[in-house]
């Protein structure tokens, strides 16, 4: 889906910097900046962008929130509740699960955050068909507009990002050399003393398998076990730590 993040009448030339910044490191560019404040410079808000200045320079203006809600598929308000009554209270995370449910790729959500001082106005909440708030401690409800625009934009990156990359599970003849390796390496050590090797290898086991070592990792320990042999056994032929 796409997203666009809908700035109303914002004061600050660093907010809007900053929000775009917010954007570009979730993955979004479409920025909407409704009506005009003199306060707001184009130049100020890029050097504030860091990174997001395309995003900045890109950004579509347009006169009333109407005309910047025209062609979108879900828009939601974003507000502080400072004893303003709404009918919802989606949080950022709900945001992002009810846009999954709901919109397909060609679609458009909308995210519009009201002015720095006093948010949205009542007329312009009602033009939106949702309402969200970022849950906050009730001695300090409001937040940082680009702060705002960073946690819904955090919120709705997660169900975008592709999969992680596979790690290259160590096969199982690595596991079970550098497993008997180890073994007999603490028994070298004594660290088994008068208990049972089988009982508190088995343990050990069970803790190291609760994380899957990947081959590279199970290499490098199995040639810190070679390396410690050679110390305790010095006269020793050293045998490759793959063997």
């Amino acid at each position: 889906m796409r997203v666009r993040i809908v700035l109303v009448e914002p004061h600050e030339a660093g907010n809007v910097g900053a929000a775009a910044r917010a954007m570009k490191n979730f993955g979004f560019s479409e920025l909407a900046i409704v009506g005009a404040r003199p306060q707001v410079t184009r130049d100020a808000a890029e050097w504030w962008a860091k990174g997001g200045a395309d995003v900045v320079q890109l950004a579509r203006h347009c006169p009333t929130l109407q005309e910047t809600l025209a062609d979108v598929h879900l828009s939601v308000a974003t507000t502080a509740i400072r004893g303003r009554h709404v009918y919802e209270e989606l949080t950022p995370s709900d945001v992002a699960r009810v846009a999954e449910e709901t919109l397909g790729e060609q679609n458009t959500l909308a995210l519009v955050f009201g002015r720095e001082e006093w948010g949205l106005s009542g007329a312009q909440i009602a033009m939106c068909q949702r309402t969200a708030s970022i849950p906050t401690a009730p001695d300090c409800p409001t937040m940082n507009l680009a702060l705002s625009v960073a946690i819904f934009c955090y919120e709705l990156a997660k169900g975008l990002r592709p999969p992680p990359i596979a790690k290259d599970p160590a096969p199982g003849d690595l596991i079970q050399n550098l497993n008997s390796r180890a073994r007999q390496l603490l028994i070298d050590l004594g660290f088994f003393a008068d208990k049972t090797p089988d009982r508190m290898c088995a343990e050990l086991q069970a803790l190291a398998s609760k994380r899957t070592l990947t081959t590279r990792e199970a290499s490098l320990l199995l040639s810190l076990v070679a390396h410690v042999e050679r110390a305790v056994h010095p006269g020793r032929q050293p045998s490759s730590p793959s063997e």
